[in-house]
């Protein structure tokens, strides 16, 4: 198993939208890379605290390449926006990869240096991940356990997301 922290906006969307793909085993909701210790969500949204909204993504690499978890990925997001995704605005929405294992740094480099060619601007976070905290258990599993919820991603997004999932 392998893991990897993915900040594409609202976490809820975001983790539905990973729950979709093979290979996939486990995700959590949280916060990363922030400058305080067991943060709360209403904390986070104070813009105070640098945390991204993320999820923990674990996942078995003989059946999903990081490449593809990448590519699932910027079908997911807007790179070219700061600090916001979909409706969604403030720091905690801004998006990012931040990885556990160094040996997994050079495949993301490759795949931000391919993405970055398709826009004038690109604005995702390349970082090692420093910290990394749960969110509250409501937060899991959201859009399970609210099938109606508020979601972000389009559902031509998750099309795109199944078409990608049978390759």
């Amino acid at each position: 198993m392998k893991t990897i922290n993915l900040a594409g906006g609202c976490f809820w969307g975001m983790e539905k939208a990973l729950q979709q793909l093979d290979g996939v085993k486990e995700t959590t909701t949280g916060y990363a890379n922030g400058n305080v210790a067991n943060p709360t969500y209403q904390l986070v949204c104070t813009d105070t605290t640098d945390f991204r909204e993320t999820v923990k993504v674990e996942y078995d690499p003989a059946e999903i390449s990081l490449q593809k978890l990448l590519k699932a990925y910027f079908i997911c997001i807007d790179p070219t926006v700061r600090n916001q995704q979909g409706h969604d605005i403030g720091s905690q929405y801004q998006t990012g990869v931040y990885y556990v294992d160094d040996a997994d740094f050079e495949v993301i480099a490759e795949a931000f240096e391919n993405e970055k060619k398709n826009y004038e601007q690109f604005f995702v976070e390349l970082k090692k991940l420093e910290n990394f905290y749960d969110a509250e258990e409501y937060h899991q599993d959201y859009l399970i356990k609210n099938p109606n919820g508020y979601c972000h991603i389009s559902l031509d997004t998750y099309r795109r997301l199944a078409e990608l999932n049978k390759e």
